[in-house]
């Protein structure tokens, strides 16, 4: 489980930061990558990755400013190009599905894969076997949400030593007890497979927000979070232009972290008025209030771990 953040600047695109996109590689999970917002030129991001379009089976788009969603109809129509046959979702706010079947339509572009749209409301959007996405409304000038991604709990690992202190050799019973079966063996004894598995592993939890004032739905979103991606528009000293442009400060980010017992905070959508020395000042600002925070760059790459140390 990876993040890639393939646009982290605010409003147009500059030549440090290109606007907002971030992908959730989920390649060891399920295979595939989720796409958190598609700024212009999200595409050409990408070819200075590893991520591929024909992975990428759900987008989720925050709101529908265009520096979010101008580089999605691009995106769509080069994945058929690309080798991409496989469905594909795009959730988002109402108003997403119009915008995206206009330009495919006045564009005449024809997609060789399944496209399904989902205008969201709150609540969960989507769950499976593996994850749990929810969605909350953010204090933002439109309509726009933030995400938890909640990853269910793992089974444990297999206890080899303990089975091979019952003499079962490996083979078919390991991957059964795995499983969580329970077995029986030619001599009558029935081993019960949670006796054979650690712990369950705790899923991972993370927040990606769309542009918000400070609100209470953010903390709500980040509740626990092992990470949680939040813009930082502005910085410390901005906070009266931040709430008249719908935006938070780096404090602000950093706040909403420390009361939602989030574990590492990634602060993203930087103005392009911040540059050079004034990153690792925006930076301090934050860790002032919440130590564990970076600024994210284009093209930074994240390993979230299995397990992540809580903030002190």
């Amino acid at each position: 489980m990876d993040f890639v953040f393939l646009g982290t600047g605010a409003g147009v695109p500059a030549k440090a930061r290109n606007v907002s996109a971030i992908a959730l590689e989920l390649l060891e999970e399920r295979g595939m990558v989720w796409l958190f917002d598609c700024g212009e030129a999200t595409q050409h991001q990408i070819l200075k990755t590893s991520v591929k379009p024909r992975r990428i089976e759900k987008i989720f788009i925050t709101h529908l400013h265009g520096d979010h969603i101008f580089g999605l109809p691009g995106l769509l129509s080069s994945r058929s190009f690309q080798g991409g046959t496989e469905d594909l979702t795009v959730y988002g706010p109402k108003g997403i599905r119009d915008y995206i079947q206009t330009s495919l339509s006045v564009s005449g572009t024809h997609l060789k894969y399944s496209l399904s749209v989902v205008e969201i409301e709150e609540g969960i959007i989507f769950e499976d076997g593996q994850f749990t996405v929810s969605a909350l409304a953010l204090d933002h000038g439109i309509l726009s949400f933030g995400y938890r991604i909640v990853e269910k709990d793992r089974p444990g690992t297999l206890l080899v030593d303990k089975l091979r202190d019952e003499g079962v050799p490996p083979g078919p019973i390991f991957k059964a007890i795995k499983n969580g079966e329970n077995v029986t063996l030619e001599d009558g004894r029935v081993l019960y497979g949670a006796d054979y598995l650690s712990e369950p592993n705790k899923g991972r939890i993370l927040a990606i927000l769309g542009d918000t004032r400070t609100c209470e739905q953010a903390i709500l979103l980040a509740k626990d979070a092992d990470y949680l991606v939040h813009e930082a528009t502005f910085s410390r000293d901005e906070g009266e232009m931040a709430f008249d442009y719908f935006h938070s400060t780096t404090a602000q980010a950093a706040n909403t972290a420390k009361l939602a017992g989030a574990r590492q905070l990634i602060l993203t959508h930087i103005s392009a008025r911040y540059m050079g020395e004034d990153i690792a000042e925006l930076q301090n600002e934050a860790c002032e209030i919440f130590p564990n925070t970076v600024i994210a760059e284009d093209l930074l790459q994240v390993k979230i771990p299995l397990y992540v140390e809580k903030q002190g």
